[in-house]
């Protein structure tokens, strides 16, 4: 994997971290639930790539050091938001580092399924699942229902939009770093629109 994708994959690992460990705050976890709802927030959608793919060893046991840190960001999360997660700003800082997230991993696993050989329509599937899987943990963790198979804001719907235009940018130009952009920009735009505006499937 080039250096650009993996720095998109750290900022998306660290995007959904953050998105992760502010929830199982929310919820009052200890620091080991905290932990854990962190790490598959992070971890769960490149993880389910890496497996698809038969791609071994997986990213982050690979590098070893990405939950060592979540680790301690998982433990600084105690002190920084304990009291911090009943408010709306707080709240919709969840909401942006969670479309983030969605944007970095559509983009990498688009790029990585690409990269492998797959077939375009498959590749941006793989996109999804990656930028889509780790929130399912999530939620499935802090006992809701997955936010992804509500029938509320556009979610899946806008990593499937990004990772169909990573394809047809790097196809067409051969850019990956235009490519990625496009797909980060067309997936948080399209999540911060839906949940401004409401936007949702009409079936």
């Amino acid at each position: 994997m080039n250096t650009l994708i993996k720095t998109i994959e750290v900022i998306g690992i660290f995007a959904f971290a953050l998105s992760g460990i502010l929830e199982a705050r929310k919820k009052g976890m200890d620091l080991v639930g905290v932990y854990v709802v962190g790490m598959v927030t992070a971890f769960g959608g490149g993880s389910l790539r890496d497996l698809v793919l038969d791609r071994h060893p997986l990213f982050w046991v690979e590098h070893f050091w990405y939950p060592v840190i979540l680790l301690l960001l998982s433990f600084l999360a105690g002190f920084l938001v304990r009291q911090l997660t009943e408010h709306v700003r707080v709240m919709n800082a969840v909401l942006v580092l969670d479309a983030l997230g969605l944007g970095l991993f559509a983009a990498s696993g688009a790029s990585v399924a690409h990269q492998a050989g797959t077939n375009p329509f498959i590749a941006s599937l793989i996109g999804v699942m990656t930028g889509v899987f780790g929130g399912v943990m999530r939620d499935i963790i802090c006992n809701e229902i997955p936010y992804v198979f509500q029938r509320t804001e556009l979610y899946a719907t806008c990593a499937f939009a990004g990772a169909c235009a990573y394809l047809v940018i790097y196809s067409t130009s051969g850019n990956e770093a235009v490519a990625v952009t496009v797909c980060i920009a067309v997936t948080f735009v399209l999540r911060m629109l839906a949940i401004r505006y409401k936007i949702r499937l009409p079936i």
